[in-house]
């Protein structure tokens, strides 16, 4: 039998055990302890798209196997599951669990072919754009970035939860990100490209150390300086380092110098963006946006995370009556199915107006 990924188990699974192979890591090994005293393990596995807990009690024939399997070691899972009342615990009565060998790892670390493939896309995408910015200022910081953290970024997760919370989810959220910047700066003349596309590729990159997952594994690490600082302040750091680090060159010193509009509004103005993409002092973003492309960029941001948020809730949500579902934090209300689209859809060429067309 072919191993399946944790997401396909929780959505084929359902209160009957069904017969499951899963190439996983094990994060965390916890030994509890049940209300009446007795002893029980709950192993909380991982792979690239999704998490789950197996609680492996005291009865079960596999409660010995449970107390040596180590944390951060890959396993593969094999036998009958259901999914828990909680939605995100698996129980079995009976399964095995073998070490992985060294190619099935790195396969697993990959993540599944359509993730590795989107994700790959998605980058290419911002490797592409980041080349047509013309402001060399920008430029300059946008590609010493990549060359510098390209690897980490594509290990981030753009989030712990809620959205994008997966290994390699920033590229994913920075990629649809950038393309739509790139049409709402045609549908806006006003913005500054330039400053947009730049924006959406700085705006979490203090996440780069925040969200960060490890080389070989599946766990989001908690450390003491994103805890303290958090990923805007770190942004603003990781922008004046490239800035300072470039303005060392003397030739690049005296080239920016004689630039317009002037670099030090430049690099205010992007940093303005990092400090005011949450849109509100009460959603952590130090000031409100008060240009243009910070507001763009705020709604940039959030729009991709609600969507993707649907995207995935529509996958897991219970269906409580034909087309609604129920709601998933933190989007407002219970889902409903979204509406097909009749026909086929216009294309941006053909939804274009003619120049011989009035209105």
């Amino acid at each position: 039998m072919s191993a399946i990924s944790i997401r396909e188990l929780k959505q084929s699974s359902g209160p009957t055990p069904q017969a499951a192979v899963l190439h996983v890591q094990l994060e965390k090994n916890k030994e509890r302890s049940t209300k009446n005293g007795d002893p029980y393990y709950e192993l909380h596995f991982a792979d690239a798209e999704n998490s789950l807990v197996l609680r492996v009690w005291q009865s079960t024939p596999m409660f010995s196997q449970a107390s040596s399997m180590q944390d951060e070691a890959f396993y593969e899972l094999s036998g009958d599951f259901s999914l828990g009342n909680d939605g995100r615990s698996i129980d079995s009565r009976q399964w095995q669990a073998r070490p992985l060998e060294s190619p099935e790892i790195e396969a697993l670390l990959q993540g599944p072919a359509e993730l590795r493939e989107r994700q790959a896309m998605h980058y290419a995408y911002i490797e592409e754009t980041v080349a047509q910015i013309s402001d060399p200022r920008l430029l300059h910081l946008a590609q010493t970035l990549l060359q510098k953290w390209g690897t980490r970024l594509q290990r981030t997760g753009a989030a712990r939860s809620n959205h994008h919370a997966r290994r390699g989810g920033l590229v994913e959220h920075v990629g649809q990100m950038m393309r739509t910047a790139v049409q709402i700066c045609e549908a806006y003349p006003m913005l500054n490209r330039d400053l947009l596309v730049t924006g959406v590729l700085f705006h979490d990159i203090g996440k780069l150390w925040e969200n960060v997952y490890a080389e070989r594994g599946f766990a989001m690490p908690y450390t003491e300086a994103s805890e303290l600082i958090g990923h805007i302040p770190m942004g603003m750091e990781i922008i004046n380092k490239l800035w300072r680090e470039a303005m060392d060159s003397p030739e690049r010193a005296s080239q920016w110098n004689e630039l317009s509009p002037p670099s030090e509004r430049v690099r205010l103005h992007l940093l303005h963006l990092i400090v005011a993409h949450h849109g509100e002092l009460a959603f952590g973003s130090p000031v409100v946006p008060k240009t243009p492309e910070a507001q763009a960029l705020h709604y940039i941001d959030n729009l991709d995370a609600k969507m993707e948020m649907f995207e995935q809730g529509y996958k897991v949500a219970e269906e409580l009556g034909k087309n609604v579902y129920q709601r998933i934090f933190p989007l407002p209300g219970k889902l409903i199915t979204p509406l097909e689209c009749w026909g086929e859809q216009p294309t941006q060429k053909s939804a274009e107006l003619s120049e011989e067309d009035p209105f």
